[in-house]
């Protein structure tokens, strides 16, 4: 098998031409990524339900909108927690986060959430994840599924994720930034 280049950190953004419903128009940040396989969530799928509805102790710290995020189709009844530590990277982190990319990383949600209240910047609680087997997501971006770009800290707790998708693409400085006024249906262009 070939040797994979890491995309942990990175964002997926749905190709209009991506067919699958459960990734219309996502934006995927990647949290492992390797020969093994990949695993990521979806920032831009809020659902209805409120953090303290599930998880009554991390509401506090759950950035705006307070609720779920839909992280993908797999493992619905699972949480998983994505936050921002402000700061310089090269800091230790705190306890009860793991680095993932700069200043994002998973939160341990079995730990203590005091433990973690004083370093957060924001954080998201998401349902679920996005799974890949090894070599699926390869297979997926060669046949154009995905746009690959950097990801923000800013991109985890975006105030507005249902414009995430336009958003990511506008601010490339590549003809991906005209992706960005892509119709949601495009047979009434």
């Amino acid at each position: 098998m070939t040797e994979v280049s890491s995309l942990t950190g990175r964002l997926l953004v749905a190709t209009p031409a991506l067919a699958d419903p459960n990734f219309d128009r996502a934006v995927v940040l990647l949290l492992d990524h390797d020969e093994e396989g990949s695993l990521g969530v979806v920032l831009n799928r809020p659902t209805p339900v409120g953090v303290g509805d599930i998880l009554d102790g991390w509401a506090e710290l759950a950035g705006e909108p307070g609720v779920v995020f839909q992280g993908g189709p797999v493992s619905l009844d699972s949480a998983l927690g994505v936050a921002v530590i402000p700061g310089d990277s090269s800091e230790r982190a705190p306890l009860g986060w793991r680095r993932v990319h700069g200043a994002i990383g998973v939160v341990d949600l079995e730990a203590p959430p005091e433990l973690l209240a004083a370093a957060l910047g924001s954080l998201r609680i998401f349902a679920g994840y996005s799974g890949w087997g090894p070599g699926q997501l390869e297979d997926e971006l060669a046949d154009g599924a995905w746009y690959v770009v950097e990801s923000e800290p800013g991109d985890v707790s975006s105030p507005a994720p249902e414009k995430l998708w336009r958003a990511v693409l506008r601010r490339q400085r590549s003809e991906l930034a005209m992706i960005a006024t892509y119709p949601d249906d495009p047979s009434l262009n």
